[in-house]
């Protein structure tokens, strides 16, 4: 075998084995990628829960404040008459 033709053969032979490196570690980041996208989803959905319950809680609230104001002007009103 000549000079030549070992030296290409080691040049494939790295950029094979520089590829197949590079496919594997690829996959594994876009894993990790879409395994921080689920948990991400998940943040963000229980997030969205909780702000859907602090504006139940709000609007609950808003109505006994209404209510304690109507009372309290049908009070006064009927104190003045």
């Amino acid at each position: 075998m000549s000079t030549i033709s070992k030296v290409v053969l080691g040049i494939s032979v790295v950029l094979s084995v520089g590829t197949v490196v590079g496919v594997h570690v690829k996959q594994r980041l876009d894993r990790e990628r879409l395994r921080e996208g689920v948990l991400q989803d998940l943040e963000r959905q229980s997030r969205k829960q909780e702000n859907l319950r602090l504006l139940e809680e709000q609007i609950h609230l808003t109505k006994r404040l209404e209510a304690e104001r109507e009372k309290i002007l049908l009070t006064e009103g009927s104190s003045k008459f």
